[in-house]
């Protein structure tokens, strides 16, 4: 039989994630080996260096660049507060004296005589790097991060923007394929990460904003509204810092796309829970994922303890991620072993792909996805 080990879109109910929390400098690590930790806690914290502000010395006095020690009132490391006067000239008989204050506060990193500016330090800007998810620390990496473990629902999407975001999960959608009325959002949601159905539209994304709504997981988008909602033409690139004020999760695809039954039941079964999602995505190579996370108690039941590889076998459940069936859902009908050629003369393992309205397609290997749904 022939198997093609491909990373799945996983649909989990229960599993064991592991996941590595880095900081984007050293720093220092907050929690040991064997502690839980919540979503909101601050496990590592860093420094990051003050911005830099000049303070043109020799001009605010009129004085040569090389004559700035003469009328400086510091000196490197000393510590300054804004407005203090830092330099002064001595004027006539004590009169009409030209000052030089600080425009901010910070420490005195450097004087120089040849431009005539001090160099003031601002004080150092605090990073602090959250658990976002339930879980307990398996490991420390000294002054980097810690890895978790966690019990949980794992959810990936197909698409997604927006940073991390944690909030209580509701399903607002009737059903998967509803196209929700962006009315339906109230004050009510606020601080949740809501199921919308079958399409993140512009205005419904537009009122979950003003709403302080934390995510929305939907089926589709449009690509006028994306490009509406950024501004900009999405290209290669990676996804998730954008600052909207949201986090959109898209499962299936572009377009008036139904979410999948198995996970609309399944989010429907965790609603009321507190949900972790990331939009952050790496588009066509297909390497970084959307993500919903859902703690789970450690007694859960069908625990999948993710030891063995996915492979495709028939039957198997699969997505299309490029054109042109791109955001299709289908499954497997043959897996021939022989190489086939493409119109580009080079020859791949290829497959047989029936989607729900009967048809079918024989795809190269490269272009489809595993779900999976144990």
């Amino acid at each position: 039989m022939a198997y093609a080990y491909t990373p799945g879109l996983r649909v989990t109910p229960a599993t064991i994630l592991r996941k590595e929390r880095k900081l984007p400098l050293p720093g220092q690590i907050l929690v040991e080996v064997g502690d839980s930790v919540q979503a909101a806690d601050v496990i590592a914290r860093a420094e990051l260096p003050g911005n830099i502000r000049l303070l043109n010395v020799g001009s605010a006095l009129s004085i040569p660049a090389e004559d700035i020690y003469r009328h400086i009132l510091k000196r490197v490391g000393d510590s300054v507060v804004k407005g203090e006067v830092l330099a002064t000239t001595k004027g006539f008989f004590g009169l009409f004296k030209s000052q030089a204050q600080s425009p901010t506060d910070g420490i005195i990193e450097s004087i120089s005589e040849i431009t005539g500016q001090v160099m003031i330090r601002e004080a150092p800007i605090p990073v602090e790097l959250k658990a976002h998810i339930v879980g307990e620390v398996v490991e420390t990496i000294p002054q980097e991060g810690v890895i978790l473990e966690a019990y949980a629902t794992f959810i990936q999407g197909i698409f997604g923007i927006g940073g991390e975001a944690v909030g209580e999960l509701l399903v607002v959608a009737e059903s998967p394929d509803e196209i929700l009325n962006p009315e339906r959002l109230t004050e009510q949601h606020k601080d949740r990460v809501l199921v919308v159905g079958a399409l993140a539209s512009y205005p419904l994304i537009e009122q979950a904003i003003q709403q302080g709504v934390r995510g929305l997981i939907a089926g589709g988008i449009r690509d006028a509204d994306l490009r509406k909602l950024l501004g900009y033409e999405l290209g290669v690139a990676i996804t998730g810092t954008e600052e909207l004020g949201i986090t959109l999760i898209i499962t299936e695809g572009f377009g008036e796309i139904a979410i999948a039954e198995r996970t609309f039941e399944l989010l429907k079964e965790r609603q009321g829970s507190q949900t972790s999602i990331n939009g952050a995505t790496q588009i066509r190579a297909g390497v970084v994922r959307p993500e919903i996370v859902i703690p789970l108690s450690a007694s859960a039941d069908n625990i999948d303890q993710a030891t063995q590889e996915n492979t495709l076998d028939i039957g198997s459940p699969i997505r299309i991620i490029r054109e042109p069936y791109f955001g299709q859902l289908g499954h497997v009908t043959a897996l021939p072993i022989e190489l086939q050629p493409l119109e580009t003369e080079a020859k791949v393992r290829v497959l047989e792909v029936e989607f729900a309205d009967g048809s079918r397609v024989t795809l190269p290997r490269a272009n489809v996805e595993m779900i999976e749904t144990s």
